[in-house]
């Protein structure tokens, strides 16, 4: 289990976008990638500079994205660096020539504790279309095979939008069938290629919520959702209404397990959001609240991480829920979900405006009930598999992706 820092002082997760760099087209790519390195990317020093930073402030868990991390000669340097440091590391390798059973055996050896592979759809022909190479599907499927027989723990991460709403459950039984530790559901955020994407409405949204919902409740792996915190208020009003005395042990389970099978990373036991408990640094060391929402409050080449996290204005003002303006300032829900910021920054121009992509009219549950969930989930810590409607019963937002409810990274 990871340890939980205080989101003030320190991200659960960290995300460091190690290049920019990737041989794949994806339709929905926050950083329009190319597939040529950038000169002015961290070195190996800065990096390993930054994992030091990283593992002072009490972060747990980095992840290495992209771009294709693969495209960087030094990862498995860094990741030795990082498992020294007492940091537990995950990256997400592209679906592309360069991922061989070699490196990703190379990289268990330096300290991965877990991989993450992008499945989109559940055949090649769709899945192709959408990350815009012929042959990734089955690229992705190797690397899915090839984690599970080296005996590392194994993710996947899915973008829902309005083009596969009608698959979840083909995708669940596929990502079942892979032997997924942990199932990350990423909603778009409409930044870089993904303003072309296509967006889903707030009734799309409450559909979705729905089939994962059912999901969640039949697995043994963690289903995270990402970029879509008002997941939380769709869960907790659906345990409310099927029986209030469990609905803070359920919630617990369904929303905050600390491990996914076979020692995986599991959820962080809090509310993670951009800028509160997650921090995002670029293949230039630019420091962000999360990937989805490029806005830099600094540089690690100038300023430590520690501090552009704790004391950047914007950070702090991510983290106060009393600061959010329209139904998600208003919202009996806002200290659990607290509206995608990302989306909201996105589509409105301001992180702390109401999240597009949700409906909800706040007023719907009483304030002391949803404190109450609030008080009696923390005392029931997620655990457990399959079952009924208790607290080992269920299966399962990592963050960023290798785990802890972390909303940005590559995808």
């Amino acid at each position: 289990m990871l340890r939980v820092p205080d989101f003030s002082s320190a991200p659960f997760i960290l995300i460091w976008e190690v290049t920019r760099a990737c041989a794949l087209a994806c339709q929905h790519c926050r950083a329009e990638a190319i597939d040529v390195r950038d000169p002015l990317e961290m070195t190996t020093a800065e990096g390993i500079q930054l994992l030091d930073d990283t593992a002072s402030m009490g972060t747990p868990l980095v992840v290495l994205t992209g771009g294709d991390p693969l495209q960087r000669d030094d990862l498995e340097e860094l990741v030795r660096a990082g498992v020294e440091r007492g940091l537990r590391m995950a990256t997400i390798p592209a679906a592309t020539p360069r991922l061989t059973r070699e490196r990703l055996a190379s990289l268990k050896e330096a300290g991965i504790s877990q991989f993450a592979f992008s499945l989109d759809a559940p055949d090649a022909a769709t899945h192709d279309a959408f990350r815009g190479v012929e042959g990734s599907f089955e690229r992705t499927m190797f690397g899915a095979r090839t984690t599970r027989e080296l005996g590392s723990p194994l993710q996947i991460n899915t973008v829902f939008g309005p083009w596969n709403l009608d698959r979840v459950e083909e995708l669940a039984d596929t990502v079942t069938r892979l032997g997924v530790a942990f199932w990350e559901v990423f909603l778009l955020v409409p930044v870089g290629r993904g303003t072309e994407a296509g967006e889903l409405t707030t009734e799309q949204c409450e559909v979705l919520f729905e089939k994962l919902y059912r999901v969640a409740r039949n697995v043994d792996f963690i289903l995270k959702v990402a970029e879509a915190p008002h997941y939380r208020r769709y869960v907790i009003q659906q345990l409310l209404a099927e029986q209030a005395e469990t609905a803070p042990a359920m919630a617990a389970h369904l929303l905050e397990r600390p491990a996914a099978p076979g020692d995986g990373i599991g959820n962080s036991p809090r509310a993670v959001n951009a800028g509160r408990g997650f921090c995002f640094v670029d293949h230039h060391g630019d420091v962000h609240p999360s990937g989805f929402l490029p806005s830099s409050v600094g540089n690690v080449r100038d300023t430590s991480v520690t501090a552009l996290y704790r004391e950047a204005p914007l950070f702090q003002q991510l983290r106060d829920p009393d600061a959010l303006l329209g139904r998600c300032g208003r919202c009996e829900f806002r200290r659990l979900c607290g509206g995608s910021r990302s989306r909201a920054f996105a589509l409105t121009g301001s992180p702390i405006a109401t999240d597009p992509w949700c409906g909800y009219q706040p007023g719907q549950v009483p304030q002391a009930l949803v404190e109450t969930v609030e008080r009696g989930r923390r005392g029931h810590p997620g655990k457990g598999r399959r079952g009924g409607g208790h607290p080992g019963g269920g299966g399962h937002p990592g963050g960023g992706h290798p785990g802890g409810g972390h909303p940005g990274g590559r995808r």
